[in-house]
């Protein structure tokens, strides 16, 4: 079939028309702005019959074209009332049989599975890139949610297992001693080093047990303050695992 007028097809994969190029085959002698001003009296609808499109300047006013369907199409040439009307008309009778087809339904299915399947892609794509994007904050959830308190040590082992790093309370108190958080001997071992308490790491909780002769003992525990919290499980994120100073 000879292309008589050029139809495409929209993104809701309609067939549509240019409204000026109608107008100019139909032999309108109203310009074109009064023209379909006067065709929209027969209850045409922005939105639903057509759509509107901003044509570019070149020098002078910007002119404005609209986007029509088929069915708005066929009744502008019936309108017309002139043998390119009719001739119009006939042609775009043709193009919807052609179009309702079925090899042309069962294309037009299968281009929109594609299109549908590339935006499924294409989705989970960015969804997938949000979520790498997201997942040191996702990570650091539990490390924030208890950053208001401290906690004992063997805590902080859970919470960066939690985080994905399998250690232990041994094994951590182990690794603080080597790397320079707690002290390795004497009779202060395991408590904070003074490089770590600069850094407001550790803090010592004081504890008066009162023995049963009466008298008293102060007891002293290393805790992991909330910033500490985070700086241990930040510190195993970045080094993705046990890492030396």
């Amino acid at each position: 079939m000879n292309e008589l007028l050029k139809i495409e097809i929209s993104e809701k994969q309609e067939q549509v028309i240019s409204g000026r190029a109608l107008h100019m085959f139909l032999d309108i002698e109203t310009p074109y702005t009064m023209w379909f001003e006067r065709m929209l009296q027969y209850g045409f609808c922005n939105g639903k019959d057509f759509l509107t499109k901003m044509l570019e300047s070149h020098g002078g006013r910007p002119s404005t074209d609209h986007i029509i369907k088929l069915d708005m199409a066929k009744e502008l040439c019936m309108l017309a009332r002139n043998e390119k009307g009719k001739q119009a008309r006939q042609y775009f009778l043709e193009v919807e049989r052609e179009w309702n087809s079925p090899e042309k339904v069962m294309a037009r299915a299968l281009k929109l599975a594609d299109l549908k399947i590339k935006e499924i892609t294409e989705f989970a794509a960015e969804q997938t890139k949000a979520l790498e994007a997201a997942k040191p904050k996702c990570i650091f959830a539990d490390a924030v949610a208890t950053a208001k308190t401290s906690i004992l040590i063997g805590d902080l082992a859970k919470l960066i297992k939690q985080n994905g790093y399998d250690i232990g309370q041994k094994r951590l108190f182990s690794w603080l001693r080597e790397n320079g958080y707690l002290i390795k001997n004497g009779s202060s071992k395991n408590s904070p080093t003074q490089r770590a308490m600069d850094m407001a790491l550790f803090e010592i909780k004081e504890t008066t047990v009162v023995l049963p002769n009466e008298s008293t003992k102060i007891t002293k525990t290393t805790k992991v303050t909330g910033k500490g919290q985070i700086y241990f499980v930040n510190l195993f994120k970045k080094a993705g695992g046990l890492v030396g100073l």
